[in-house]
């Protein structure tokens, strides 16, 4: 949402060419909504759908953070500068969800990495070769 209501000030502002980064930040959280939603994420296993979305909260508050501080320094009418507020807020936001999603990202691949030494384990152990 805050994403969203950043691009319409970007659209009402003078500094119209910042759009398209809160735009496609907007859009790219409302599939990931739509996706975890729809347990999209249970279906394509292949994907590993924490990390694209600790990307997308990296990527957000880093260019969020860019252009807010352009806006704000940069124009002078009053869109412009609610987008900037807005787009600090931003940065806050994907910050914390920058966090939340890190911890839920290691998680996820403690999970993964302890599946496969374990596999592998009983598997030597269960093999009965005569090499030595």
């Amino acid at each position: 949402v805050l994403s969203f209501i950043i691009f319409i000030c970007y659209i009402a502002s003078l500094a119209a060419s910042f759009m398209m980064a809160p735009l496609l930040e907007f859009l790219l959280a409302l599939f990931l909504f739509f996706a975890y939603a729809s347990k999209l994420n249970e279906k394509f296993k292949g994907v590993h759908w924490p990390l694209a979305d600790f990307l997308r909260c990296v990527t957000a508050a880093i260019i969020y953070f860019a252009i807010s501080i352009a806006a704000v320094s940069k124009y002078s009418d009053g869109a412009s500068k609610a987008a900037g507020v807005f787009g600090f807020a931003a940065t806050i936001v994907f910050a914390v969800d920058f966090y939340i999603t890190f911890n839920d990202l290691v998680t996820f691949l403690k999970q993964g990495s302890s599946d496969s030494p374990e596999g592998h384990k009983t598997e030597d152990e269960d093999s009965d070769s005569d090499s030595d």
